[in-house]
């Protein structure tokens, strides 16, 4: 269940990679600027070939921790050290 912090519908389309997907901690989101849109990244890769779209519900299901940084403005990137490790927010 998506936390209500996310005002956004489940079944949004986000961007993730393979390596997330097979068990890989998110440990980078992004807000982005140019279309609004997210992605939640381990920073393993940055393949192209790697990336996959699925559903925001996905994502809050493999980490629901995410539900911290839902009211990450548009534009801004969160970052983290270890999937327990506080979020650190900057500009992108």
């Amino acid at each position: 269940m998506i936390p209500k912090t996310f005002n956004e519908d489940p079944n949004l389309g986000v961007i993730t990679t393979a390596s997330v997907l097979a068990g890989r901690p998110i440990l980078m989101v992004s807000h982005d600027e140019d279309d609004g849109g997210w992605q939640f990244l381990c920073g393993s890769t940055d393949d192209p070939a790697d990336g996959r779209i699925v559903h925001l519900q996905h994502i809050l299901s493999i980490d629901p921790s995410l539900g911290d940084i839902a009211d990450l403005p548009i534009g801004w990137v969160a970052l983290r050290q270890a999937p327990s490790g506080p979020w650190v927010r900057e500009p992108q």
